[in-house]
């Protein structure tokens, strides 16, 4: 099921160094190692015995670990368990504190680190050769002498009004003849061309100033940086952090073809998925391996905790039965028990050398009172800056408890349409309509909502004891609201007393992730704003966080390069698909791309298709698609409802959304629809309407407060402990017809207010 690599062959073979790689030890032990008997798995790096604490709490404690040569492994495990730290030591830029690590001869590492200077001085073509060191004072030299002749002109010949050019062009040519001299006789040479290749590989302008680049571009950089080298292990620490959707799909196919050993950390699923041939988890120390791609190493890693978790309450039944035998007193000390105190004290050794596994983090959103109906509703919307038109003509739709997932390239105005959904900017053109009662709390992807020099408590409660938790009731009521002390808020977020009274600048980017959902989940909102919130948090958390989003009862709008995080979350997705053009699809990140690669339904009245303009990008504007003939449509709106770039049908169980105008279709709420296809006049109220819908937010709330109730009495273990099966039936019942009057009333409340307008 699993099984921790290395052992006694690579332990014997190998010698301490005192916690330092020694190559001559190294090179001595691969080559013995490489000479064994055919079908002995031949590994390329050994890690052997080695322990590292780096001054806090033990990261890997007598961690052994073999990796053989074209393996792709994806390294997992918590925030702060060392991952980061184990590919550094595999770099060479961190000596363990006690064993070693033994690296086969002749091969050369590359690392790709989690944090990318910004300010780093020079062109990307210095950068990018800054991987050869040995090579990179002539490589720069010579760089930038063919630099000055290109802006010269590079003739040598005299121009009118430019007196000395010719003898300044000469110097320049002799400059260089000495250089390019240098370059051959030390090899350089083979080097430069190799920075030109891996350049062209990774799409970068050599003469780019590098601190002008965006994010995901220096990453690039960096990652060139890395193979300029032609590494035989390529290291990469978080290789997806701030890509765009493309950016990383390049990615993956990029490094598929990589035939070298790979060594990644991510918190992308989706590409560690495809990626990975091999998982290895770092957990309380030690090395586990897993010969399985990611879905079968969840599946094997909850059957392996099982199976700990069962040995542990066998071993503390043993140990508990042996402590009370001790206390008997003076027939637990005679002679011919001697051995059995002996083993009692074995068992408490064991039992304080036990590491146990960090406690999930306990998220919990606070819910303001709920929101209109209607969330934002865009007609024909346009926005841009200077000549760049960033939205055009979209239509849109949102309703109270859509999840929105968005999606686009780096710098498409992603976070452009955020503000004009929420009002904080005006379009240029057409109607934009926000609804009552929006409380909105934003997920920052820089963080900027945190204080730097500020302690985790002064974030949080902003120098007070307490922060309010719960969830509000429809109709103004509070509800479920609770009041907890700020450490231990805190410390449902894994943070311990230690890190709650220090300063956030100390924190990993992990621990600051948490720590922004911690001050965001504790502001009741009915609106969430979610911009790149995966970002460096470990696979339980992201899994947590789904599960709470999933249940809150708000309005979701998620940017995000994460392919499973949309897919578990959204429930529609809105594409930035060049030149303005917003398309809106059904469902995550897999629905969008299969309706994207679907061939398109004929126009009516027609024998094809519209032709696709020359120059589009491969998603097929959804204009091309008629209107409610959508992939996953589930009805049909009328041809005059199109609106081009934002055309698609999005359903929502018995609601359907028309994108492409304003004009919404909810089910009953709506109303009947006439022959043509258009919406019948409204009813108004009746006075026992509007008296039934003034009375139905009490109701609601009188409901959900016994539903809550309910739900806490069958979970408290004082409630099985009388065995009343009768008792256990019928409060299950009633829980079941509270859901679902609940649930009567919610549709009858959207109803009434509909219709109330």
């Amino acid at each position: 099921m699993c099984r921790s690599e290395g052992g006694s062959v690579g332990g014997s073979l190998g010698r301490r160094v005192g916690g330092r790689l020694s190559r001559s030890a190294s090179t001595i032990t691969a080559k013995i190692l490489l000479t064994l008997e055919p079908g002995f798995p031949m590994a390329q790096i050994w890690i052997h015995d080695v322990s590292v604490s780096l001054g806090g709490p033990v990261l890997l404690d007598g961690a052994t670990l073999a990796i053989e040569a074209g393996e792709r492994i994806g390294l997992v495990g918590r925030n702060g368990a060392g991952k980061s730290t184990l590919l550094k030591m595999l770099n060479g830029d961190i000596p363990p504190d006690s064993g070693e690590i033994i690296i086969s001869p002749g091969t050369r590492v590359g690392l790709l680190p989690q944090e990318v200077p910004d300010a780093l001085p020079g062109t990307v073509y210095d950068v990018v050769a800054s991987g050869g060191p040995q090579h990179m004072e002539s490589l720069r030299r010579y760089h930038e002498l063919t630099m000055q002749l290109a802006r010269t002109g590079d003739t040598g010949e005299p121009r009118p009004g430019r007196p000395g050019f010719r003898e300044a062009g000469e110097d320049l040519l002799k400059k260089l003849e000495r250089v390019q001299h240098r370059l051959e006789t030390s090899g350089a040479w083979h080097f430069h061309h190799r920075v030109q290749l891996v350049a062209g590989w990774t799409d970068l302008d050599e003469e780019a100033e590098f601190q002008l680049l965006s994010a995901g571009s220096k990453r690039r950089v960096f990652l060139a940086r890395a193979l300029v080298d032609e590494p035989d292990v390529l290291l990469l620490d978080e290789p997806t952090n701030h890509l765009d959707l493309d950016a990383i799909l390049w990615l993956e196919d990029f490094l598929l073809r990589f035939n070298k050993t790979l060594i990644f950390v991510t918190h992308d699923r989706a590409f560690l998925q495809r990626m990975a041939t091999r998982i290895v988890e770092i957990d309380r120390g030690r090395l586990l391996s897993f010969d399985c791609d990611y879905s079968t190493y969840v599946d094997r890693r909850q059957a392996l905790w099982d199976a700990e978790e069962k040995a542990w309450q066998d071993f503390d039944k043993k140990l508990a039965k042996e402590e009370v035998w001790i206390r008997q007193g003076i027939k637990a000390r005679r002679t011919r028990n001697e051995g059995r105190v002996r083993a009692l004290e074995q068992l408490r050794l064991e039992r304080e050398q036990r590491r146990e596994r960090m406690g999930d983090p306990r998220l919990a959103i606070a819910e303001a009172d709920r929101s209109g109906r209607l969330v934002a509703e865009a007609e024909k919307v346009s926005f841009g800056y200077d000549e760049r038109q960033i939205i055009k003509d979209f239509s849109t739709t949102i309703i109270r408890g859509d999840r929105v997932g968005i999606i686009g390239p780096n710098g498409s105005g992603k976070t452009t349409l955020i503000k004009l959904l929420l009002g904080d900017l005006q379009p240029q053109r057409g109607r934009l309509r926000l609804g009552a009662g929006l409380r909105i709390a934003y997920f920052d992807q820089l963080r900027a909502q945190l204080n730097d020099e500020r302690s985790l408590r002064d974030n949080i409660a902003d120098g007070g004891d307490t922060v309010s938790v719960g969830k509000g009731a429809p109709g103004g009521g509070t509800s479920g609201t609770k009041t907890r002390h700020v450490v231990g808020y805190l410390q449902d977020f894994l943070f311990s007393p230690d890190q709650i009274q220090a300063p956030v600048r100390l924190l990993s980017g992990g621990e600051r992730n948490r720590l922004l959902l911690a001050k965001l989940f504790s502001v009741p909102s009915n609106v969430l704003v979610l911009d790149e919130p995966t970002n460096d948090l470990d696979m339980e958390t992201l899994s947590l966080l789904e599960e709470q989003l999933l249940a809150y009862t708000g309005t979701i709008l998620l940017v995000s390069h994460d392919r499973a995080f949309l897919n578990n979350v959204v429930t529609s997705t809105i594409v930035f698909e060049g030149r303005g053009r917003l398309g809106e699809y059904v469902g995550g990140y897999d629905d969008w791309l299969r309706m994207r690669l679907e061939p398109k339904p004929p126009a009516r009245g027609s024998g094809m298709a519209p032709p696709v303009a020359q120059g589009e990008p491969p998603g097929a504007p959804p204009a091309m698609i008629p209107a409610g003939e959508q992939p996953g449509s589930a009805s049909v709106a009328p041809d005059n409802a199109a609106v081009p770039g934002s055309a698609a049908v999005v359903s929502r169980g018995g609601a359907t959304v028309s994108r492409g105008s304003a004009t919404v279709s909810r089910g009953s709420a709506a109303g009947p629809r006439g022959s043509a296809g258009l919406p019948l006049r409204k009813r108004r109220l009746s006075y026992k309407e509007s008296r039934e819908l003034e009375a139905l937010p009490q109701r609601i709330e009188t409901l959900e407060t016994e539903r809550d109730e309910t739900v806490t009495a069958l979970s408290s273990p004082e409630f099985y402990a009388r065995n009343d099966a009768t008792q256990i039936a019928s409060v299950t019942a009633r829980l079941q017809t509270l859901e679902r009057e609940l649930e009567e009333a919610y549709e009858r409340w959207e109803e009434l207010e509909e219709r109330s307008g």
